[in-house]
């Protein structure tokens, strides 16, 4: 265990928050950059300290079995109590922990998790999986049905090695607990990378990302992680859950593809064979400016057809791209990648630029500027301050940013979903107006009332996925009913329009009302069934996918 601590409350560790000065200064940049949007930043506020904590007392003690690789002190409770979505960390940041869970258990390896789950299948305790804690549907809380005697968060942190690396098959076995940059710190000194960069990236885990079927930075081809995996090991209360290497089979269905998704309920993942491969050599990487995001759209569609396969082709409407000082605030801007670890890529990008001549785009910049090399997420080059640079910065700080905003009185979150191409005009319409009004019945007025912007984070030739991002002037302490009102809005008109309740963020707790409209109901029941065998005492995350939600 690292002597550095994760902040109780919110995005990364301890040492990562400003001082009230620096929140200060920082308030008097953004109220510009805001008050185009009519939104006032207020005066600083400053979050609920550790030892001014009210924790409910634990409904359980530690067991002895377990007392070596536990911990029941606030800092361990409260870190482990919330996730990291917008209405967590206001919560966390005025100190309202309700439902945290009574222990946390640090396992050091498979025998530790055996442990863990009998002890808790014996006694009726929920066991909650917790990878990086960067859950922001609910995955990770401990709320739970009161016909449970507990709740212990299942901490996978100290498991994190890269195991093995099969430099002919191109494979690697890792821990389930190993986070991105300790993932690709040991995958590294092999010549080796996943090349899966969630924007979580820094904190989220190997195990998180499959439990959750967490999509990373790339926009084509191997977007969500399950198309990485080659074999999951996991730990159910019924025994060991291992499926074998191979590079793809059609025996029934995938035992891979059961856990990719799972989200904790059928058990815990321990360890993953995952296809790797050497770093990329070739890099190039342009903005390409569009009249309207109709426009971009058009074209972000025929370039998904067309078999290019560039490794970022993200479409980001004006206002977004001017707040995160990459565009003029008129024009959508497509940022557009390519790369590859065996030849060059100019000519699928010059192939690329051509598509999106023939639909009004425009090179930032002109013609003759140099396409840059696109630096992967964690961070191998810098940015510089073009377009394509400004809004890699801005989407990799955006999680820091947001508790800042808390702090400020700033109401800022996203919900994302995908639709087919054919229906993305009137989705996008319908969604659209929908949060737009939601927006405005959220902030008692009928213009300038927040903001909603739209980007594709992936694109695929049958459609794209969808990002919403929501900005609007938070009602100090009413923040968790403000955004509940919009997000439900929005997800009914996402849920009636054809959309997915998620593309990538997971159901957890917080989408289970809108994934259960979503889902076949005889696939509930075969799934409720299979849990049932592998699971009988129903211990594993409680209330998520299927079963009771309180």
């Amino acid at each position: 265990m690292s002597a550095r601590r994760y902040k109780h409350w919110g995005w990364g560790y301890e040492d990562q928050w400003p001082a009230i000065e620096q929140l200060r200064e920082g308030a008097g940049a953004l109220a510009e950059r805001l008050d185009e949007i009519a939104i006032v930043v207020d005066e600083v506020e400053e979050p609920a300290p550790l030892q001014a904590l009210t924790l409910r007392a634990p409904r359980v003690g530690v067991p002895r079995a377990l007392a070596e690789i536990a911990a029941a002190d606030d800092h361990a409770r409260a870190s482990h109590a919330l996730g990291k979505s917008y209405v967590d960390v206001v919560r966390g940041f005025r100190g309202e922990f309700e439902h945290p869970p009574d222990f946390v258990v640090f396992p050091r390896g498979e025998r530790d998790v055996q442990r863990v789950l009998e002890w808790c299948s014996g006694e009726r305790v929920a066991a909650i999986p917790y990878g990086g804690g960067t859950s922001v549907v609910g995955g990770v809380s401990a709320e739970i049905p009161d016909s449970y005697n507990g709740a212990v968060s299942v901490d996978l942190r100290a498991m994190d090695r890269v195991l093995e690396v099969d430099q002919i098959s191109r494979a690697a076995c890792i821990q389930a607990g190993a986070a991105g940059a300790v993932l690709e710190s040991g995958l590294g000194a092999h010549g080796m990378t996943l090349r899966h960069f969630p924007q979580s990236f820094e904190f989220s885990t190997l195990g998180g990302w499959i439990a959750t079927r967490a999509a990373g930075h790339f926009a084509t081809v191997r977007t969500h992680i399950e198309d990485f995996v080659e074999s999951v090991r996991a730990i159910t209360p019924a025994g060991v859950w291992a499926s074998r290497r191979l590079p793809g089979s059609g025996a029934g269905p995938s035992p891979d593809r059961m856990l990719a998704g799972s989200e904790g309920t059928l058990g815990v993942i321990t360890e993953a064979w995952v296809r790797v491969q050497p770093r990329p050599s070739h890099r190039r990487s342009m903005g390409i400016g569009f009249a309207g995001f109709s426009d971009g759209a058009d074209c972000v569609r025929a370039i998904s057809q067309s078999g290019l396969n560039p490794a970022n082709c993200r479409l980001i409407d004006g206002r977004e791209a001017r707040l995160t000082m990459a565009g003029d605030g008129e024009h959508a801007l497509l940022v557009l990648g390519f790369e590859s670890t065996d030849h060059s890529v100019d000519h699928a990008l010059e192939r690329a630029l051509e598509i999106c001549a023939e639909h009004g785009g425009e090179p930032l910049g002109g013609r003759e500027q140099r396409a840059r090399a696109a630096a992967p997420p964690s961070g191998g080059e810098r940015a510089g301050g073009d377009a394509v640079g400004s809004w890699r910065n801005a989407f990799l700080a955006a999680p820091y940013v947001r508790d800042t905003f808390v702090a400020m009185g700033v109401l800022s979150e996203t919900i994302e979903t995908a639709i087919t191409w054919e229906r993305f005009p009137s989705f996008h319409r319908r969604v659209c107006a929908v949060g737009e009004e939601a927006l405005a019945q959220a902030a008692g007025k009928r213009d300038r009332a927040g903001l909603l912007t739209t980007r594709f984070t992936h694109v695929y030739p049958d459609g794209p996925a969808v990002y919403f991002t929501v900005i609007a002037q938070a009602r100090r302490g009413e923040e968790v009913e403000q955004w509940g009102a919009i997000k439900r809005a929005v997800s009914d008109a996402v849920i009636a329009e054809g959309g997915t309740i998620t593309h990538h963020h997971a159901v957890g707790r917080d989408h289970r009302r809108w994934y259960d409209e979503q889902r076949p109901d005889p696939f509930a029941l075969a799934f409720a069934g299979a849990k049932a065998a592998v699971d009988p005492a129903a211990i594993m995350n409680p209330g998520v996918l299927v079963g009771p939600l309180r």
